[in-house]
């Protein structure tokens, strides 16, 4: 075992808006058919969002905002997958491999239970993971709050790393 494993955890939430005209949202890097959409300066994927900042968090390297500010025109509409290559690029990364990581997607409204195998299979491709290593879970807000009234999603990650 890894003498210097580290942890990191990473949180994010975005609006939810109704939009018949939307495709759905994103998240976990697949698309979620729905008629939502996330206000957001990138593609909202409040999934790849929480993972960036529990990896730069392990990493001591800041945080999302700091790499990506939403300040930056550049990052307007962004895919989210950009940001988890940028993450992983960095020379604070050099010598860590990312043992396992875990999601917990908050949201009252679409469901995703059907969409979880892919999500899990997308986050493996994305974080060059096997599957196993890839923890995906759903759950309601149970109606409260934001989340639960379908004006919010969130999403909490925690990852490993080790040498």
């Amino acid at each position: 075992m890894d003498a210097d494993p580290r942890v990191g955890i990473g949180y994010d939430i975005h609006r939810l808006v109704e939009d018949t005209a939307s495709p759905g949202i994103k998240l976990a890097g697949v698309l979620v058919p729905c008629q939502f959409r996330l206000i957001a300066h990138s593609d909202g994927d409040v999934a790849l969002h929480a993972l960036c900042d529990a990896l730069l968090g392990a990493l001591g390297a800041g945080d999302l905002g700091e790499h990506f500010p939403d300040t930056d025109a550049a990052h307007r509409g962004r895919d989210s997958a950009d940001f988890v290559s940028a993450v992983l690029a960095l020379p604070a990364m050099h010598g860590w491999r990312i043992a396992n990581l875990d999601l917990n997607l908050i949201v009252q409204t679409p469901r995703l239970s059907g969409h979880k195998p892919a999500m899990r299979s997308r986050l493996a491709e994305l974080f060059h993971l096997p599957v196993d290593r890839c923890g995906v879970k759903a759950r309601t807000n149970e109606g409260l709050d934001a989340i639960g009234a379908h004006q919010a999603v969130a999403a909490q990650a925690v990852v490993l790393l080790v040498r």
